[in-house]
């Protein structure tokens, strides 16, 4: 499938929809201005923008392909949504560009979405293996691809990365092995040398999954724009607002927990969520991605 073929927005299933609407319109408190801080291709901000029916929505994404998607999707709202290529970490400057005042409600939904990951050519997926090994989220952008980080970083590193970020046990026999592989191009460069270390386990996970991810954060320096992010969240939340973050493993969960004890110790914020909301059984059901689903929620305090 190419990403011209087909509306990708098609392709997004989102995660705990009914959660987000529930814990960011508490109390039937009226949304003026929401920021879906990962706007992606689209389905929490329709859903936000169909609920509230009166509220403007500014979208931030680093996905360009995302973007020009969503904005088809979400056409019929016409004036009430503004999109914006950029980092969620970046949302003080988009507030700032925007002149608009401070948002109601802020959503995160971490990681990686569906199209991301079906959509052939952009090496986020194991099983695409003629695809470049690339995984930028910023596909547009001059930043080094997940090729360039293995051929470049020493063998200590990425074995760190591979440790910290993917919770990979045999980090160390994979880093040796990536490293022996250079140079590495494609999907299937990396899937080969993994395998080569890594036997599948019983679960079925394939072997590439924990390199694939710690790879994809180191990138996208996930872990960087998530602790800006939730700071800057935190931070532009008017009084009474509400930031909700969808996290999708342990490491980005317990980031987003600690940020939000963090601003509760300091009066700054209220936590909502005391444990993770995760989704429903029906929700699973239709949608198995969503199994590792996360939702946490915290509050501005005035």
């Amino acid at each position: 499938m190419s990403a011209g073929s087909e509306d990708l927005s098609l392709l997004h299933r989102p995660v705990l929809v009914a959660e987000v609407l529930q814990h960011l319109a508490a109390e039937g408190r009226e949304r003026s201005l929401v920021v879906d801080g990962t706007v992606g291709y689209g389905g929490h901000a329709e859903a936000m923008l169909s609920a509230w029916g009166s509220c403007r929505l500014f979208g931030l994404d680093r996905d360009l392909v995302a973007l020009q998607s969503t904005k088809t999707r979400l056409a019929r709202f016409g004036a009430r949504v503004r999109l914006f290529h950029a980092s969620y970490a970046d949302l003080p400057e988009v507030l700032e560009e925007a002149g608009d005042g401070r948002p109601d409600a802020v959503l995160l939904d971490l990681g990686v979405s569906s199209p991301q990951l079906d959509v052939r050519g952009r090496g986020f997926s194991f099983r695409a293996e003629d695809d470049p090994a690339d995984m930028r989220f910023d596909a547009s952008s001059d930043a080094p691809t997940a090729a360039d980080f293995v051929n470049r970083t020493d063998e200590r590193e990425l074995a760190r990365v591979i440790f910290e970020d993917g919770g990979e046990r045999r980090a160390r026999a994979v880093a040796r092995a990536l490293v022996a592989a250079r140079p590495v191009r494609t999907v299937r460069d990396l899937v080969l040398a993994i395998q080569r270390v890594v036997p599948r386990d019983a679960s079925g996970l394939h072997p590439a999954t924990r390199t694939f991810q710690a790879l994809r954060m180191a990138v996208n320096d996930e872990r960087g724009h998530l602790r800006r992010g939730l700071e800057a969240a935190l931070a532009a939340l008017a009084p009474g607002g509400r930031l909700a973050v969808i996290s999708f493993h342990s490491g980005e969960e317990h980031a987003v927990k600690e940020a939000f004890r963090a601003a509760q110790a300091t009066g700054r914020a209220r936590v909502v969520t005391a444990k993770g909301v995760r989704p429903t059984e029906e929700e699973l059901a239709a949608n198995p991605r969503a199994s590792s689903a996360r939702l946490r929620v915290a509050e501005a305090v005035a």
